[in-house]
């Protein structure tokens, strides 16, 4: 074999590609030239190409696929550190990030800023178009049901015979009289709280959770006890458990796949454990599975509702972040408390709208669904590795960053010193919006972390990375 200055050249082609990598030339999941096209360009034999292969596949850098080609991994070696799990007190409080979530959505609405900031899905990837089609051609085939509401308050029967059917990959056995339709995932979870909850009860909540989350804790009037969470298996049932022997917790919601901002998706046997858990203390489960279509992984991860026994998980989704967020089409099986979600269905919005339910209805039963997230998980999961990677190479020593194996967000904390509302304004001014943590727990924590969408990607986003990274630096 042949070497050079002390080092084979399989080993120099090897050292080249890496850092080819972690320059962000070769992105995660972009495929690499093939052995014969690297033996071309570099003058080399096959078997030194070759053995440059091996070498960064035992490294972690690059993955072979059946029938497709040589591609860079989506976890590459040797990035930052992610976070510790989270440690908030058990201490119930009040809620009250209204104020603050306001800014965000009208950030989110600058078309002059590159927004980082709020979790709006790719509007590139998504099934608008499809989606727009199918309700005129709805229209024209059914003008009279089309223009009116479904009665009782369950929602549209085609969709929800769609959504039983489509639950079976999330190992759960629906029926179509076991589901309600909603006004997205936010209403679900509000109507959830206030069937199982009254004013001034204790709800557990993991910690970070999504804003979203804490909305509907504080617009019922209701405390929020946080929960430890590890950034990749979710919330601690040891800190729960402990949670409910020392307080009256009356309900606990999760957001069981890829929690928001973490990503942290639950274990399968962890879910079991969470749900026996909550059934010995006869506690109702808010699951929220908004982001678990998403995944990168080989299967789709199931839901806590599976492991259901007692039908005291109440299971929250939507089509929001994956086909149409402007539909407002969102589901819940409530399980024992149907009667009563019914009821603050009807009181609060009567019925969700039609004619967004039937195409929705339409589009699953094609198959176009599952066609159409295989492209959205390729994309994301390429996307996401590109953040995080940027992140890793734009901003200083002592920062830590999520690896999530699902969705679209990362949960960045800053080095010790950087504040998350000074660095929201300093971007604001570079024309860059984010999250800053504040904004994901009832108590003003995380004041050092920030979360980024990773649903685009693009060289304007990589560039307002690096001048994000630059912001942090002149704060620490």
């Amino acid at each position: 074999m042949q070497k050079r200055l002390g080092r084979y050249k399989y080993e120099e082609i090897a050292d080249e590609m890496i850092h080819l990598i972690k320059s962000g030339t070769f992105r995660p999941g972009d495929r690499i030239p093939s052995v014969r096209q690297m033996s071309r360009q570099k003058q080399m034999s096959v078997s030194t190409v070759l053995q440059a292969y091996y070498l960064l596949e035992a490294r972690g850098f690059i993955e072979a696929r059946q029938r497709s080609g040589v591609y860079v991994c989506t976890r590459i070696p040797g990035g930052m550190p992610e976070p510790e799990i989270s440690s908030p007190q058990i201490d119930p409080a009040k809620v009250s990030v209204w104020q603050l979530v306001k800014m965000m959505l009208h950030d989110a609405q600058n078309p002059k800023l590159v927004q980082l900031g709020a979790a709006y899905p790719n509007m590139n990837l998504l099934a608008i178009q499809k989606l727009n089609r199918i309700q005129s051609s709805i229209g024209r085939r059914k003008r009279e049901k089309s223009g009116i509401y479904d009665l009782p308050p369950e929602g549209c029967k085609a969709l929800r015979v769609q959504i039983a059917k489509h639950s079976v990959r999330a190992g759960c056995n629906l029926a179509p009289g076991d589901i309600v339709t909603t006004a997205g995932c936010t209403e679900a979870i509000n109507i959830c709280l206030r069937s199982v909850c009254k004013r001034g009860d204790t709800i557990a909540i993991e910690s970070p959770i999504s804003f979203d989350v804490l909305q509907c804790v504080e617009a019922t009037e209701l405390k929020a006890l946080e929960i430890p969470t590890h950034p990749r298996e979710g919330i601690s049932l040891e800190a729960l458990e402990f949670a409910i022997e020392h307080t009256p917790v009356q309900a606990c919601v999760v957001i069981s796949n890829f929690n928001n901002p973490l990503g942290s998706c639950i274990p399968d046997t962890k879910k079991k454990d969470l749900v026996a858990l909550l059934a010995r203390h006869d506690i109702p489960l808010i699951e929220n599975d908004i982001f678990g279509e998403i995944y990168f992984t080989t299967r789709r991860p199931v839901v806590a509702k599976s492991y259901d026994q007692k039908g005291l998980v109440m299971l929250c989704s939507s089509f929001s972040k994956d086909i149409a967020p402007g539909y407002r089409v969102g589901w819940v099986a409530p399980g024992l408390f149907k009667e009563q979600v019914e009821w603050l269905k009807y009181t609060s919005t009567l019925a969700t709208a039609t004619l967004p339910q039937l195409a929705i209805a339409e589009f699953l039963a094609s198959g176009g669904y599952h066609h159409h997230m295989r492209g959205i998980r390729r994309t994301y999961e390429r996307n996401v590795a590109s953040m995080v990677q940027a992140v890793e190479r734009y901003f200083p020593k002592g920062t830590r960053t999520t690896r999530p194996t699902g969705g679209f967000v990362i949960w960045v904390q800053l080095p010790d010193g950087a504040d998350s509302m000074e660095l929201y304004k300093k971007a604001l001014e570079q024309g860059i919006a984010i999250t800053p943590g504040y904004i994901f727990s009832s108590t003003d924590r995380y004041r050092n972390f920030i979360r980024l969408n990773a649903a685009n990607w693009s060289e304007t986003i990589e560039k307002a990375v690096e001048k994000l990274g630059k912001c942090v630096v002149d704060l620490i």
